[in-house]
């Protein structure tokens, strides 16, 4: 970086101008030669990490497509690898509420807001370090009056009176030789980009949650209502069973039995409707709300469509896409470039400091052309002895680097790994989906039959207190399995880094559809 030109003036004193001319004739080739050397920087560059080239994620080639079902959230999925993912991915499930509730989320939370002001500091730390490249000048005017006592072998006369007024000019100008400075400011704007990176990170991480849990808290409120169907037809069975029992036809064990069965129908309820009050409430959480200050919309499991293509990077552009692996990445560059600021710290520190200005008894004399005063210092300080203090300072800055690199390599690890598992559960996803719409089938049409056969005396109680069970545990099962989809596809935008290269900023929830203002 270059020091900014001199800019036109007013004409200064002539004594002013002779001293400035002679500063420059003295500092000017000083600077000059040390500006050659300061061309280069010690210190590695920074360079990304090689890694081994990877056509796929998972262990053995996906089909390219899932099974589909015809059932809400039972149709196929494609994945369309090479696919870019939209900035607002959320919107691809078509709910108006999850949109509310994620735009809300990201305008609001407070982990989002703090984010965002660590990445005001780092980028203001940033320019606070872009400053040491320049020189510091200071001004200085100085009035002083001192009264000193005179005598004269012995015989006391007056005191002696004066004042003295300084103006000066001081430059100090650290020149960078070794790129020690340059280096600091790297870092520095390596920090900022790890504060974006993990800003873009919260983001992410928030979005999906915000999407997830509304998915859950569909699926808590659809398992409701059909618990609470289940009840209601236990609790006409347990109407009939009394009156075959007033006839005759039936024991009072059985009575008891159906008894017992709507009981622990009424227990599979409650910890649904604790769940739902949970999810319910972890959402006005990322809203950065109370749950007493927030209505969350209603959430229906049936209106959320799902997405049928599923854009898939390829594992090499997964790299720029995760938040978190800029975010590592960025914290190897700031690694790197600390590692030149410790070299550079062993190395000799030259610096210029220089001073123009006027001395005189009075104001009115102060630019006279015999008051002038100047100086001029070059200085190159070398450490001799610090009891080995600065190379274990780079050693251990060495390690850290290190650190930083194996960090990395596990982030990007893990990032394969995230994006293998969804993939393999979403193929899985489509079969326990099959298999749980067969199930539920299959008791639907046992629990009719058994409970025609009881009627007439065909079947034992206990074969329909069976059926029902199965009915009851296939119908949820059914649910779980819908919902299950949902929630993998958001995780696999998730483990895509969620397009947001594509989002610079995100609109705030449309008007009506939080019942609770969000300021």
């Amino acid at each position: 970086m270059s020091l900014p030109s001199a800019c036109p003036a007013a004409s200064p004193p002539g004594w002013l101008a002779a001293m400035s001319g002679a500063l420059r004739s003295r500092a000017l080739p000083a600077v000059c030669s040390v500006a050659v050397l300061s061309a280069c920087a010690v210190g590695p560059d920074y360079r990304r990490p090689a890694t081994a080239p990877l056509t796929r994620y998972t262990e053995t080639a996906l089909a390219g497509s899932t099974q589909s079902e015809p059932v809400p959230g039972g149709g196929s999925q494609s994945t369309v690898v090479g696919g870019d993912i939209p900035g607002e991915w959320w919107a691809l499930f078509r709910s108006p509420a999850i949109t509310a509730l994620v735009r809300a989320a990201l305008a609001q939370n407070p982990n989002v807001a703090s984010a965002q002001a660590s990445l005001r500091q780092a980028r203001e730390l940033r320019l606070q370090q872009e400053g040491t490249l320049f020189p510091d000048i200071t001004g200085v005017l100085a009035h002083a009056r001192q009264e000193e006592p005179l005598s004269f072998e012995g015989v006391r006369t007056p005191s002696l009176l004066f004042s003295d007024v300084d103006a000066q000019l001081n430059l100090s100008y650290t020149i960078d030789v070794w790129g020690g400075l340059r280096r600091a400011v790297e870092a520095a704007g390596a920090h900022v980009d790890y504060q974006r990176y993990e800003l873009e990170a919260i983001d992410l991480a928030l979005s999906a949650g915000v999407a997830t849990s509304a998915v859950t808290a569909a699926s808590l409120a659809a398992q409701i209502k059909v618990q609470q169907d289940l009840i209601g037809f236990e609790q006409r069975q347990l109407q009939t069973v009394r009156r075959q029992f007033e006839l005759g036809g039936a024991t009072g064990t059985d009575v008891a039995t159906q008894e017992a069965q709507v009981a622990t129908a009424q227990t599979v309820l409650v910890p649904l409707q604790t769940q739902l009050a949970q999810t319910r409430d972890q959402l006005a959480a990322y809203l950065g709300r109370a749950p007493s200050e927030v209505s969350i919309p209603a959430l229906d499991l049936d209106a959320i469509v799902l997405p049928d293509m599923l854009p898939v990077s390829v594992p090499s552009a997964l790299l720029d896409q995760r938040p978190d692996i800029r975010a590592a990445e960025a914290t190897l560059h700031q690694e790197t470039a600390d590692l030149g600021v410790a070299i550079s710290n062993r190395l000799p520190q030259v610096t210029l400091t220089a001073s123009v200005g006027s001395q005189s008894p009075d104001f009115h004399q102060l630019f006279s052309p015999t008051n002038g005063l100047w100086s001029l210092v070059n200085q190159a300080a070398q450490p001799i002895f610090d009891a080995g203090q600065l190379l274990h300072a780079q050693r251990a800055q060495r390690a850290a680097l290190d650190a930083a690199g194996y960090a990395w390599r596990n982030t990007v690890v893990t990032a394969y790994q995230n994006v293998a598992d969804v993939l393999v559960a979403l193929q899985n996803d489509a079969l326990s989906l099959r298999a749980s719409v067969d199930a539920e089938r299959a008791s639907a049409r046992s629990l009719s039959l058994a409970s025609l056969q009881y009627k007439l005396g065909g079947v034992s109680y206990l074969s329909v207190l069976t059926a029902q069970q199965s009915y009851q545990n296939a119908s949820l099962s059914l649910l779980r399995a819908r919902a299950l989809r949902y929630t993998d596809t958001i995780a696999l935008f998730q483990a895509l880094g969620g397009g947001w290269w594509h989002r610079s900023d995100v609109p705030p929830p449309p008007p009506g559809l939080l019942s609770s203002p969000l300021p």
